[in-house]
C-alpha cells in the first residue's frame, strides 16, 4: 500500500473549465483520467495505492456519462470516505448562469442534463445535482471572470510542488541541410560564422570537441553575436514562462549541424541553465555528408 498518492478530483459544472484544469494538472505531472465513470473511483483509488507506481492522480468527473446521474449521491459518499486521507482532494469549477449559458452558446453544444430543451434548464438542474459534491470540495474554483490562462495559473497556485519546475528549455542544434526542426519555438541561423568544417584537423570533430569550441568561440562575429543573442533570450523567456508556456524549444542551425551550432548551443544552453531548467540535443551531431 502506498500512502504517499496524491488524488484530486475535478468536477463541477458543465463549461466551468474542467478540460483547462486537467490540462493544467497534466503540465504539473499528473496522472490524468477524463470522464471515469463514477462507480469506479472507489476501486481505482484502491489499484493506485496498491501498485505505488503512481505518485499523483487527477480524475475528471462529470456528467457526460447518463450513469452519473443514477450513481451520484454513491459516489459522493464514496469520495467522502477517500476524502478523510490528506492525499484526498476535490477541486470544483464553478461559474454563474449567464456564463455557462454563454460558453455553451459559443461552442453551439447542447447541456448534458437539456439535450432537447433549454440549456438554463440543465444548467439549473446540475446545479442541484452537484451541490453535495461542491460542498465536500476542499477548493471551489469560481472561473466567471477567469480565462483559461487565469485559471491554469490559479491551479499552479493551489498544487505545484515548491521542488518542481514547470518551464524549462529544450535548446537544440541541427542542420539546415538535414531540415528546419518542426518543434522549434525559435530558431536561430549561425552559417554566417567561420566554418572550422573547412579546417582539415578540425573537420572530424564537432562543437563538443574543445579545440572546435575553442575556434568558433575565439571569432570576435561570435562573441559579438552570443552576448546579443542571449541578451535576447534572457529578455523574452520570462514573458513566455509569464504567459502560460511550460516548455521552450530553441533551435540553433548551422550547415551539418556539428561544429558552429554545436559550440553556441553548449554555450548558451550553460548561460541559461542558471536560470531555467535546460535540456541541451544535437540531432545532427553524427551526420555526415560530403559538404558541410
Amino acid at each position: 500500500m502506498n500512502d504517499d498518492v496524491q488524488l484530486v478530483i475535478i468536477s463541477g459544472m458543465s463549461g466551468a473549465g474542467k478540460t483547462v484544469a486537467m490540462q493544467a494538472f497534466e503540465d504539473l505531472g499528473y496522472f490524468c483520467i477524463d470522464n471515469m465513470p463514477s462507480s469506479l473511483m472507489s476501486k481505482f483509488w484502491e489499484l493506485v495505492q496498491e501498485t505505488g507506481k503512481i505518485k499523483k492522480v487527477a480524475v475528471v468527473i462529470d456528467l457526460r456519462t447518463k450513469a452519473f446521474y443514477d450513481e451520484t449521491f454513491q459516489m459522493t459518499d464514496d469520495i467522502s470516505n477517500l476524502n478523510r486521507s490528506d492525499s484526498a482532494q476535490i477541486v470544483f469549477l464553478d461559474a454563474d448562469d449567464e456564463t455557462l449559458v454563454s460558453r455553451y452558446k459559443e461552442t453551439r453544444r447542447s447541456h448534458p442534463l437539456a439535450r432537447n430543451g433549454r440549456v438554463v434548464d440543465g444548467i439549473k438542474a446540475e446545479r442541484k445535482l452537484l451541490a453535495p459534491l461542491k460542498q465536500a470540495a476542499q477548493l471551489v474554483i469560481n472561473t466567471t471572470q477567469l480565462s483559461p490562462r487565469k485559471l491554469r495559473e490559479e491551479i499552479f497556485h493551489n498544487f505545484e510542488a515548491g521542488d518542481i519546475e514547470k518551464f524549462h528549455i529544450e535548446l537544440m542544434s541541427f542542420g539546415f541541410k538535414y531540415g528546419l526542426p518542426i518543434d522549434a519555438d525559435i530558431v536561430m541561423d549561425v552559417r554566417f560564422l567561420p566554418n572550422p568544417y573547412y579546417l582539415p584537423e578540425l573537420k572530424n570533430l564537432t562543437g563538443v570537441d574543445q579545440p572546435v569550441y575553442d575556434y568558433v568561440m575565439k571569432q570576435p562575429e561570435t562573441e559579438s553575436f552570443y552576448q546579443q543573442f542571449l541578451g535576447l533570450l534572457k529578455s523574452t523567456l520570462p514573458g513566455y514562462k509569464r504567459e502560460g508556456k511550460n516548455n521552450l524549444t530553441i533551435a540553433i542551425g548551422c550547415t551539418g549541424g556539428q561544429h558552429r551550432s554545436v559550440a553556441l548551443a553548449e554555450r548558451i544552453g550553460n548561460a541559461l541553465g542558471e536560470d531555467y531548467p535546460v535540456h541541451i540535443t544535437h540531432r545532427d551531431i553524427s551526420k555526415r555528408k560530403e559538404s558541410n
